[in-house]
């Protein structure tokens, strides 16, 4: 099969060089998030770099620790390609804290538009082999990669262990500016260990999930808990930003039927996918499953579509308004909004909808995580006005519609015990609780 800029099944390093030579000075390119991620290109045109000026590289979560993530080391392609992150991860953390990256804070679902205004000059991805039909899929990811499809141009990494999935994240091989071929697995991330707190917050919300329902879940030990123990549920659905692992068995034990939803009925949706081997293979060929990209799974009006829907997120630190710090420790950058508020105000929008967001109440060194204010510096990522209900291994805070009063003595009612009097006598000075 023949590409549009003349190119057929060129190796990875044939690729990079003709990228290389093409990419202007100050160039934007978008890489998809996670396992997205077209690894054997990256690294033949990290090979390559010197020949490149000032070209920045916009991803979400990335998963693979590259050269260009160490500015100031030595051989870490300064001046030729910097990081754009969007979103944290494990690997890109300690960048940005040493200076070496950018950042840039934004909910997930407005991800798309920004990087359009942006007017990047390709998107390089990784992607399926082909079908009879000639068209490929970008696998694991619908997200901000999939919406910038017909908008920007396409150089594709055809990987042959990358799941062939359905939805939005489809184009054909000969639409691409050019594309190669490799073979590696994808990165496998196991869902966290719950705690025996992280059941306790995951029990009290468990119980208030109705059958019927639409959930979304989050990233941590306490939404993996969720899911473990909704097999007594019936005809839920999935709407989802993040596809895991424990979603796999809800469907299978029959949980997950989909047959609420108000689109895409029979049929889960997701904007990517991140777990295990036993996830991949479940996603390949298997249509169930639906990959939109994050500016329609994340709008918070279609969520809000869907009846009963409930977002389930976690957070690092409450204040007594109800403000949630989820992705900063003060002033240092943790992760990112990802789509924490876009589900917790489509949750808001739905007809018998709620959200909680879900933290332990205090830290492993014992301070509490329930706090008079939010520590300096520290970014709030789901406002005091979006949250439904703040729930810790104490119980449920229900916050929506509460004065400042009822809010600050719900909130103070599931901390730790052992901070509620210093709690309750700050909300006093502060003037939050009267009488």
């Amino acid at each position: 099969m023949r590409t549009s800029s003349g190119h057929t099944g060129l190796s990875p390093e044939a690729l990079a060089e003709w990228l290389v030579e093409w990419l202007a000075p100050g160039s934007d390119v978008v890489v998809p998030i996670a396992n997205g991620e077209p690894v054997k290109l990256l690294d033949a045109i990290e090979d390559r770099a010197e020949r490149l000026r000032d070209v920045r590289m916009h991803q979400m979560h990335a998963l693979h620790d590259r050269r260009y993530l160490h500015r100031g080391v030595e051989g870490s392609l300064e001046g030729s390609l910097r990081h754009v992150s969007w979103f944290l991860s494990y690997i890109t953390r300690p960048a940005y804290a040493a200076g070496a990256i950018d950042f840039v804070p934004a909910n997930y679902s407005e991800v798309p538009q920004l990087l359009a205004e942006r007017q990047p000059a390709v998107v390089i991805a990784s992607a399926s082999p082909p079908d009879n039909h000639g068209y490929v899929s970008l696998g694991v990811t619908g997200s901000y990669t999939t919406a910038l499809l017909g908008r920007v141009p396409f150089v594709l990494e055809i990987n042959e262990q990358m799941p062939r999935t359905f939805g939005s994240n489809r184009l054909r091989l000969d639409e691409a500016l050019g594309w190669c071929e490799a073979s590696y697995p994808l990165v496998e991330v196991a869902a966290p260990v719950p705690t025996e707190r992280d059941r306790r917050i995951a029990e009290l919300v468990a119980d208030r999930i109705p059958n019927g329902a639409t959930i979304q879940l989050g990233i941590g030990g306490i939404p993996t808990a969720v899911a473990s123990m909704l097999h007594g549920h019936e005809d839920l659905s999935i709407h989802t930003e993040l596809f895991a692992d424990p979603m796999v068995d809800l469907i299978e034990a029959g949980v997950v039927t989909g047959i609420n939803k108000a689109s895409y009925k029979r049929r889960a949706v997701a904007t990517f996918a991140l777990g295990t081997k036993r996830l991949y293979d479940f996603l390949h060929l298997n249509d169930g499953v639906v990959f939109l990209p994050v500016n329609e799974t994340n709008d918070p009006r279609r969520i809000g579509s869907h009846p009963k829907f409930v977002s389930v997120n976690a957070t690092l630190e409450v204040d007594l308004l109800g403000q949630c710090a989820s992705e900063t420790l003060g002033t240092r950058y943790y992760s990112g909004s990802g789509g924490q508020a876009d589900f917790a105000r489509g949750a808001q929008y739905s007809d018998g909808g709620d959200g909680f967001v879900v933290l332990s109440s205090t830290t492993r060194a014992g301070a509490s995580r329930i706090v008079p204010t939010l520590m300096p510096g520290a970014a709030v990522t789901t406002q005091k006005n979006t949250v439904d209900n703040v729930v810790t291994e104490f119980g449920v805070a229900t916050l929506r519609g509460r004065t400042l009063d009822e809010r600050s003595r719900a909130l103070i009612a599931v901390a730790h015990p052992e901070h509620r009097d210093e709690l309750t006598k700050a909300a006093r000075d502060q003037g939050r609780i009267r009488g």
